[in-house]
């Protein structure tokens, strides 16, 4: 019996591989992938493939680096240091229009930017109205500070969206301050920062360790169908194994299967991945189960909203021009996974 549990990863991937025309051969095995990721839950699919092994038993050899922003990791792209980017798709959209060659090959997750507030701000009548931003603004006579990351990237560019076009507010009754991710959350924490954009479990660490902090706005009512992380994967690696690019994919797609069907499960390899030895697994449990996580892997599921976001860079400066979305997104690997999986809707 266990030693049938332990071949049923590498079946079920055998399975897949055959199905898709891509046995795994000598030559084959081993393949390796450099890849550059922002440590938030919205790429926890790429935690669920290292720790089920799945990468391996797929002949595939990840290498994993840390970036703290999606602008820098774009930078690593941009010199060949990585292959596969899983992160911000606006940087993506940066990145097209200085002719980067990348493609955006899978979502990992939607709407999960979020708005956590803190203290005075938290307990303002009205906070997400541009009535409560002035009301903070004459009580203490300073803006609201929220904390997000550096602009170019999707925190930065969803927040000024939710700022100018939902709640509407007055530029001068609000102060945006750039950080790293860890950072933000730490300011937060520390009441640096009356605000700040967070992703899951930041959230749910957050609400447990202020009492006095509030989830002011969820990323559907920033932006429906907000498009957050993403795999995107460097045009020469594409050319050079398309086949390697096939297969990460198809194990993204079953990942984001698993991170719906069996949170439990994912939350061991995601506190593995993310919780540094310090956050406990069952804060990942409940983050897995936080209106905040939506996990996704059909590219075309955000490519409306990608739109939305891209003229809303342009108006802010961030793209000269609109990008061809047609030059952003390739599904075809996508749609090639998913004959042979079925991902499983989120309960």
């Amino acid at each position: 019996m266990v030693l049938k549990r332990l071949l049923r990863p590498f079946r079920a991937v055998l399975a897949v591989l055959f199905i898709l025309g891509l046995p795994v051969t000598a030559a084959q095995a081993g393949t390796a992938v450099r890849v550059g990721y922002i440590p938030v839950l919205g790429i926890g699919q790429l935690f669920v493939i290292e720790g089920e092994g799945w990468a391996r038993d797929a002949g595939l050899t990840l290498t994993l680096t840390r970036f703290d922003s999606g602008p820098a990791m774009i930078s690593a792209l941009v010199s060949g240091t990585i292959d596969a980017y899983f992160g911000g798709v606006a940087p993506i959209l940066v990145a097209r229009t200085k002719g980067v060659g990348v493609k955006v090959v899978a979502a990992t997750a939607i709407e999960e930017m979020t708005v956590v507030g803190r203290g005075d701000f938290a307990a303002t009548p009205g906070n997400t109205t541009a009535a409560g931003f002035k009301a903070f603004f004459e009580r203490t006579g300073r803006p609201v500070r929220i904390a997000t990351q550096p602009p170019g990237s999707v925190p930065d560019t969803t927040l000024r969206y939710w700022l100018e076009n939902v709640v509407k507010v007055d530029p001068a009754h609000v102060s945006i301050v750039a950080m790293g991710i860890e950072q933000t959350q730490q300011a937060l924490l520390a009441g640096a920062v009356d605000a700040a954009t967070v992703r899951e479990p930041a959230v749910t660490t957050v609400l447990d360790r202020d009492p006095g902090a509030r989830l002011l706005a969820l990323g559907g009512q920033m932006l429906p169908n907000q498009p957050g992380s993403v795999l995107a994967l460097a045009d020469a690696f594409i050319a050079r194994d398309r086949d390697a690019a096939t297969r990460l994919v198809a194990l993204t797609a079953r990942a984001t299967g698993l991170l719906r069907s069996d949170p439990a499960a994912a939350a061991v390899h995601l506190q593995r991945g993310l919780g540094n030895g310090i956050v406990p697994v069952e804060v990942f449990r409940r983050a897995l189960a936080s209106p905040a996580s939506r996990f996704a892997a059909d590219p075309d599921q955000i490519v409306e909203a990608t739109g939305t976001l891209q003229m809303f860079q342009v108006r802010l400066g961030e793209l000269p021009v609109p990008v061809d979305l047609a030059t952003v997104f390739d599904d075809s690997f996508y749609r090639a996974a998913t004959q042979t999986l079925t991902v499983a809707p989120k309960p």
